[in-house]
């Protein structure tokens, strides 16, 4: 070999071994797992589960694959769910009065799954018996409650840890894709979408007229914060916190599509969410049809972002600056799109020799809930506040709400700014 092919073969490997390294540390960097998704260490945290109807019970299936949540007691004042529930914790104590859970000092700290109008009195009670609280989304069916609640968690912190069921606030995939956000890859977001679609009446049938009633609370206008208070109200606390700003006014309409069947909320909703800068959100919810599921959409001049759950893309736009670790990460079809596949444990599959987003997640099946109740964990274990918690719970309860009354009224609110306050 004469001193010019050297030079050219070693230029030729040193210039291909820098590209691998810049490719590896570019993929590395895109798909570094978040440290947020460190586990829960330390000793069991002994729970008692209020309420056990459908929520209550996916809660008690769920906990015992976490196993570092035990139901030590259960709670329910509708005696079948109780006994029915007792075989999914047969070694929890049972009890009809959740003031009797309360006293039971083998329980640390509580899961509220009763209906949102119910929220309040128990939340509170809760903490000043000195449990943690674990309370589901909406905080509460008004404003009133929602801020009584809150109220009640941050005055009991730091002592005590109170979380808002708001799954995605604490879920290692969102905050994996807000990474990307916050660093600019969509440049001015310029709009928002999202929906949930699912056909299911909610009409729930009892033995009795009474019983039928308490069971349909979220057919009635008195105790229900419609479809943006259960289901969207994490739509749209996904797009307060990427926004990083609450709604400054909303408007909206519903009807009944798919199920007269007596009830008094909308089984179908639209709603315009607008936010400071011109950006809106076009959110509707439906019970009436499944199609396309459930998702979020931001909209950037140089790129979306798409979050379905555990998954999440970006598609960029054809003028967008070439960011260099796109060239190597696995690309799929979002409708007529190409997206980048955005995956939190890509970091962890890369070191098993795996493809993210191709060879599937290393915590497959694990549910929105699971990484719920896995936070709560942790922030008892660690005694460091929830991400969702109390003012992150009243905020997005306080959009829902709203957002529920412009609905039914078929008016535009605008919303003032003291009313996300907790004071």
């Amino acid at each position: 070999m004469n001193r010019r092919d050297f030079i050219r073969d070693t230029t030729a490997a040193t210039l291909s071994l820098t590209a691998l390294t810049v490719a590896a540390n570019e993929l590395h960097a895109q798909a570094a797992a978040p440290a947020y998704d460190d586990k829960p260490t330390g000793p069991p945290v002994n729970i008692g589960v209020i309420g056990l109807g459908l929520q209550g019970r996916e809660i008690l299936d769920t906990l015992p694959r976490l196993g570092i949540l035990p139901a030590v007691a259960i709670c329910d004042n509708y005696a079948p769910f109780l006994k029915r529930s007792q075989d999914a914790a047969p070694k929890a104590a049972a009890y009809d009065d959740y003031r009797k859970l309360l006293e039971d000092k083998n329980v640390q700290a509580v899961l509220i799954a009763t209906p949102s109008h119910l929220h309040r009195e128990i939340a509170v009670a809760a903490l000043q018996a000195g449990k943690h609280v674990y309370c589901e989304a909406p905080l509460a069916h008004t404003v009133e409650d929602a801020k009584a609640i809150a109220l009640a968690g941050k005055n009991a912190a730091p002592k005590l840890i109170f979380q808002a069921g708001l799954q995605n606030r604490v879920h290692p995939q969102y905050h994996h894709v807000l990474k990307f956000v916050r660093a600019g890859v969509l440049d001015k977001v310029a709009a928002c979408r999202a929906q949930w679609h699912k056909k299911k009446s909610w009409k729930i049938n009892a033995p009795n007229a009474e019983r039928e009633l308490a069971m349909n609370w979220r057919l009635s206008k008195a105790t229900s914060p419609g479809l943006a208070g259960e289901v969207g109200i994490h739509s749209m606390d996904v797009m307060n916190w990427f926004l990083k700003a609450q709604p400054i006014a909303v408007s909206g309409s519903g009807s009944i599509q798919a199920w007269n069947d007596g009830r008094e909320t909308p089984d179908t909703i639209q709603c315009s969410l607008e936010y400071p800068g011109g950006i809106r959100l076009a959110y509707d919810a439906t019970l009436a049809n499944s199609l396309d599921g459930n998702y979020e959409l931001l909209q950037g001049t140089s790129g979306s972002v798409v979050l379905r759950g555990e998954r999440a893309w970006l598609v960029q736009e054809a003028d967008a600056p070439l960011l260099g670790w796109i060239v190597y990460a696995r690309k799929e079809k979002v409708g007529e799109d190409t997206g980048v596949a955005l995956v939190a444990d890509a970091t962890k599959l890369l070191a098993l020799g795996k493809q993210p987003g191709k060879d599937g997640y290393m915590d497959a099946g694990k549910s929105m809930l699971y990484y719920a109740l896995e936070a709560f964990a942790k922030s008892v274990q660690t005694n460091k506040p929830s991400d969702a918690g109390p003012l992150e719970g009243y905020q997005a309860t306080v959009t829902a709400l709203k957002t529920n009354e412009a609905i039914v009224t078929g008016t535009r609110i605008e919303f003032k700014p003291e009313w996300f306050e907790l004071s």
